[in-house]
């Protein structure tokens, strides 16, 4: 069943998404050749906890792997998503996209980002740029009227122009008082098909593109999902909130990016 908000209901969002942004922007502050994923994990949990939330992906059930043992979901390289925090030190020329869940005020936050650990290659940097514009030609079409698909076919079409692959098997979804909600939300899809958006609908846009084969496997922990080529992968995810001829980004990359070019300078 798909939930409709209120407009209050997309503020206590909002807050719980910007949070996750946030987040995040500490983690990039930290994100370095050296620094483990679980030395990542404590700060984001301290952080989130430290702000009167709940890290919602702490704990989080699965049938197969047992509950999620980290606060955010770190996926190196390779790794798609659901990478368990673990104490293996970032490399020169890593990616990581850091997932991050957030529980506030009785409404869910979530949002990913992809970061470069030190110099990148440059064909790395090229994948991590076409995700991120897929993630806002996806986001472009979240507005009243329209379908799921139309936000599928612009995220695959943008994404497959550049030959990269789209992971299928992983996809966004509904959010609000739970962590995941109504509909299914794919990356890939075709114009004018699934299920009609409404204003007050909350969803996750989230692209998870390849460098080369979108076939995936499963590690052996039940939970880190990986491309089967072993080629990179990268991940990009906002909240957003559809409305009547616009859309209403939930949660914000801004934190992220200031630190980045912070970093940078």
């Amino acid at each position: 069943m798909i939930f409709l908000k209120t407009d209050d209901e997309i503020e206590l969002l909002r807050q719980s998404n910007l949070l996750v942004g946030k987040t995040l922007a500490e983690l990039a502050k930290l994100i370095k050749p050296g620094v483990t994923t679980k030395q990542l994990d404590k700060v984001a949990e301290e952080f989130i906890r430290d702000h009167g939330a709940v890290p919602t992906f702490k704990g989080f059930p699965n049938p197969y792997g047992g509950p999620f043992p980290g606060s955010i979901c770190t996926s190196v390289n390779e790794q798609v998503v659901h990478g368990i925090p673990n104490d293996i030190p970032l490399k020169e020329g890593d990616i990581i996209s850091v997932d991050c869940g957030t529980y506030m005020n009785g409404y869910c936050g979530d949002s990913a980002y992809t970061f470069c650990v030190g110099e990148v290659a440059p064909e790395i940097v090229a994948l991590l740029k076409t995700t991120k514009e897929a993630l806002y030609k996806g986001i472009e079409n979240a507005v009243h009227g329209k379908r799921l698909g139309d936000i599928g076919y612009a995220i695959q079409q943008h994404c497959e122009a550049q030959s990269y692959e789209v992971v299928r098997e992983f996809v966004g979804h509904g959010i609000g008082k739970e962590m995941h909600e109504d509909p299914p939300v794919p990356n890939y899809g075709k114009r004018g098909t699934g299920t009609l958006l409404k204003k007050g609908m909350c969803i996750a846009i989230e692209p998870m593109i390849t460098l080369g084969s979108r076939k995936i496997v499963m590690e052996n922990d039940r939970w880190t999902v990986r491309t089967m080529d072993r080629k990179c992968a990268a991940h990009f995810e906002h909240t957003v909130a559809v409305g009547l001829g616009k859309v209403d980004i939930l949660s914000s990359f801004d934190y992220i990016e200031e630190v980045l070019k912070n970093k940078e300078n």
